[in-house]
């Protein structure tokens, strides 16, 4: 099924808002006085079948944002794979310290949506494809692990995909609702595979050890989030890994201290959701914070805001 939308048959000062209305259900769009009286041109045309969707997007400068506050609140949960044709767009990612992701040239960036995320799009077109989790995993082992990442067209694999989705453009208009579903897992695939080779995650015997590894940690800092010893240490002892492989694993979250604090963070915004009548220092004690002032620090370092404010974002 085909859907458009354009901003094109609104008065200026009532383009912009347009835009963050169309969005609005799972992206935050600021909007200035200035943004608003300079008007905006933007448009989508959208093909969606069952679980997926294809999006042609063309957009003057904009910026969207996915908060810790926005997630907390919907069920988006989809993966999406951003496909610059033209312009330049700049994305933040994770929490602290935020990873920065800059397509300046054609490039795929891979983004999980119940992760926060923050762009900044110049005047661009991109191609999207909206994806659910089940479908990517089966190409790609923890696909969570690729959010905010992004890929050129220099593996054999990931050169080709251009082919693909200029004959997908071309042709989806023209599909039934059955062939347009086919066209689209299959090129959504293609790209998952092209970020798994990318990030050693598929191929071979070593890689599928690597993800069999990197699942089991996570799990374990996971399911002991409330333990005061979590930390690094433990996390090696129990593993059964070399200290350099189990650091190596976890580079792109920023470290593994690194990650473990952001679990944290991110189970301390769900309790904080979850227990509205809960005090905040009983959460950071019980998530392993030395004190409520280090809590406060590092969740508003982390999610730009405190935890006061953000369960009162979330109520």
């Amino acid at each position: 099924m085909r859907d458009r939308f354009s901003t094109a048959h609104e008065a200026p000062h009532l383009q912009l808002p347009a835009w963050r209305q169309r969005l609005g259900h799972y992206l935050d769009v600021p909007i200035s006085r200035a943004d608003q009286a300079r008007g905006f041109h933007g448009t989508i045309d959208a093909w969606r079948g069952a679980d997926l969707a294809f999006v042609d997007s063309r957009t003057d400068p904009v910026s969207q944002s996915r908060s810790a506050a926005r997630i907390s609140t919907d069920a988006m949960r989809q993966y999406v794979f951003h496909v610059l044709v033209e312009g330049t767009i700049e994305t933040r990612t994770g929490t602290h310290p935020k990873r920065v992701a800059t397509q300046s040239e054609p490039g795929i960036l891979a983004l999980d949506m119940g992760q926060p995320m923050q762009m900044t799009r110049t005047g661009c077109r991109v191609l999207a494809f909206f994806l659910p989790r089940t479908l990517l995993a089966s190409v790609l082992p923890e696909p969570e692990s690729i959010h905010g990442s992004v890929i050129e067209y220099r593996s054999p694999i990931a050169r080709l995909i251009p082919a693909q989705l200029a004959d997908l453009a071309r042709s989806i208009q023209h599909m039934s609702a059955s062939e347009s579903w086919e066209a689209m897992r299959a090129c959504a695939l293609l790209i998952g595979a092209a970020f798994g080779k990318e990030a050693g995650l598929t191929g071979n015997a070593r890689a599928a050890v690597r993800a069999a590894a990197f699942a089991h940690v996570r799990r374990y800092i996971d399911e002991n989030l409330h333990e005061s010893d979590l930390s690094p240490e433990s996390v090696l002892r129990v593993s059964q890994l070399s200290r350099p492989t189990l650091y190596r694993l976890f580079e792109h979250e920023g470290g593994l201290a690194a990650y473990i604090r952001n679990r944290r963070l991110s189970q301390a915004a769900e309790e904080l959701r979850r227990y509205p009548h809960k005090a905040v220092v009983e959460i950071a004690y019980g998530l392993g914070f030395n004190s409520a002032s280090d809590f406060n620090r590092a969740f508003r370092r982390a999610y730009e805001m405190s935890p006061l404010d953000f369960r009162q974002f979330s109520l």
